[in-house]
């Protein structure tokens, strides 16, 4: 990194100088206050290098290992927590317990193997860490486990190795960040197109390991869909998955690491399925009188066979808080694209369906813009929404600061369960919210949606007590998750399991299915080093 890079915060989102300067923030704890008759206080300013007290590492690389680890204090630091809210409070009450002893940043391949070659044969506990965005706790430390620890930083595996145009696929390295992608990409006319929120600071590796959710709101909604072959480092040797199309060979191997989580092995480098960059685009935002109003004419679109790229369906209160609407109504943000045609009939016939469901649609809705069009840095509701949405995790450091409780959680089930699954959650959340804060919303939105049913996102901001935050952050999480159980839904969609969610995905999965994962585990990591406590319990090798 040049010295006049920014530096990445080592105790929240993005970059040092990125988000709400302080006055911002006092003005955004003035307003919270009055909004829920509370006094917030003053801001916590955020932690300083100074501010730093480490334990000791309690290990020491060899020789040949030493030039790829650092012990420096604001590395080990920035690689203790993921993005959690509870990561930036604990980072913010400048909590850095439990660091890991060595941060490792491997050049290629090779050095991934011998640095987990010797992590094995020592018993040290190997976290692979990506970008460091997981909201799980999925690059934590055990609390449990109290062996010297590693975290091997893929960040230096950021280049696209190699292009086939024909098949239109790429070779990429796993520790490339999104940005970084996107521009190897585009001289080729070409885009892997998976942009999460996340996108500025997470990488292809974590996207796989996680089965991340990206751009596409339908069809191609996870990462899932574009991984053609994976190469994966094991305590047991590495292994590639050859390059297919599709195959009916048995179980898929790609599908065994697909959210793995890094708990079978460490991924280096993908073939991944790629898009013509896109050069048409139509959007537009359809306003609904309430939000079931609004999933209902949701449900047609996503079962007409139009796949809108863009189809997120914003509750009123969503809406009024990114910007796109007033407080009054949900509001439906629709899109297409195309590289290769213009999507107005698409468009069209899609509006058509939200006219059919009672949506208001604009008169000027859903023009085609050229790439290129000056019309197309217009505002609108759409770019109000989408600029909300790239700037949230920056607001939640924020809201850390001022001491308010900013969490959110999602899932996905189906359309037939989905009115019982919204009240029930609705209704638990709220409770837990008065019980716990006294006051508090919660506010809904669809991410993705298929066919049978849809991936709704629930986001929760409340007035919390300074000290106190984690025990009210821990209450109101015990309430969502039970609801999105209780009523049919999944414990996550897209934001993985990691440590967070683990009580409730132990209740979700087949049993015996957790006994082959376990013997995978203990056949690939028999000295369970990778991520441990992550997705599942191993057994240790005796």
């Amino acid at each position: 990194m040049s010295a006049n890079a920014p530096r990445r915060k080592f105790w929240g989102w993005g970059y040092e100088g990125h988000g709400l300067d302080p006055a911002d923030e006092k003005k955004l704890a003035r307003s919270l206050s009055a909004r829920f008759a509370v006094s917030l206080g003053e801001p916590t300013p955020p932690p300083r290098t100074e501010d730093l007290r480490l334990r000791p590492p309690r290990i020491e690389p060899p020789a040949s290992l030493a030039p790829l680890c650092s012990t420096d204090p604001v590395d080990r630091a920035g690689h203790t927590y993921g993005k959690s809210f509870r990561d930036v409070v604990r980072g913010y009450a400048r909590d850095f317990s439990n660091p890991p002893d060595l941060v490792a940043h491997p050049r290629d391949e090779r050095d991934v193997v011998a640095l987990l070659d010797w992590c094995d044969q020592h018993d040290v506990i190997a976290i692979p860490y990506g970008g460091g965005s997981s909201v799980v706790g999925g690059t934590t430390l055990p609390a449990d486990d109290w062996r010297p620890a590693m975290s091997i930083d893929l960040g230096r595996l950021d280049r696209v190795v190699e292009i086939d145009r024909s098949s239109r696929a790429a070779r990429i390295q796993a520790g490339v960040l999104g940005p970084a992608l996107e521009d190897q990409l585009r001289p080729h006319g070409l885009t892997l197109r998976h942009f999460p929120q996340s996108f500025e600071l997470s990488t292809l590796g974590g996207w796989i390991a996680t089965r991340a959710g990206g751009h596409f709101a339908t069809l191609y909604t996870h990462i899932d869909d574009f991984v053609e072959s994976l190469r994966v480092v094991t305590p047991r040797g590495q292994l590639e998955t050859r390059r297919l199309p599709g195959s009916g060979a048995g179980p898929s191997p790609d599908r065994m690491f697909l959210g793995s989580e890094g708990i079978l092995g460490i991924i280096t480098e993908a073939w991944m399925r790629l898009q013509n960059r896109p050069t048409f685009r139509a959007s537009a935002s359809v306003r609904f009188s309430d939000f079931r109003a609004g999933a209902e004419c949701v449900r047609a679109l996503s079962q007409s066979g139009l796949s809108p790229s863009n189809c997120r369906l914003l509750d009123a209160g969503e809406a009024m808080t990114s910007g796109a609407g007033s407080g009054k109504e949900s509001i439906l943000v629709l899109g297409f694209e195309s590289a290769d045609h213009d999507p107005a009939p698409r468009m069209s016939r899609a509006l058509e369906i939200c006219r059919d469901h009672r949506g208001e649609v604009p008169l000027d809705a859903g023009a085609t813009r050229r790439e290129g069009d000056p019309s197309a840095s217009r505002p609108t509701a759409v770019g109000a929404w989408r600029s909300a949405f790239l700037s949230a995790p920056y607001l939640r450091d924020s809201l850390v600061a001022i001491g308010m409780i900013s969490e959110t959680f999602e899932s996905a089930t189906t359309w037939d369960r989905f009115p019982a699954l919204h009240a029930g959650v609705t209704e638990a959340v709220t409770r837990a919210l008065r019980r716990v804060c006294g006051d508090g919303s919660i506010t809904c939105r669809f991410t993705h949606v298929y066919p049978d049913g849809p991936a709704p996102y629930y986001t929760v901001l409340a007035p919390g007590r300074r000290g106190a935050v984690l025990e009210q952050w821990a209450e109101i999480k015990q309430a969502a998750a039970e609801a999105l159980l209780e009523y049919g839904g999944t414990i996550t969609h897209h934001h993985a399991v990691g440590r967070d969610h683990r009580p409730w995905y132990d209740r979700q999965r087949p049993e015996p299915f957790a006994r082959a994962l376990v013997a995978a585990k203990c056949e690939l990591d028999p000295n369970a080093v990778l991520n441990p406590g992550v997705l599942i319990d191993p057994r240790r090798s005796a």
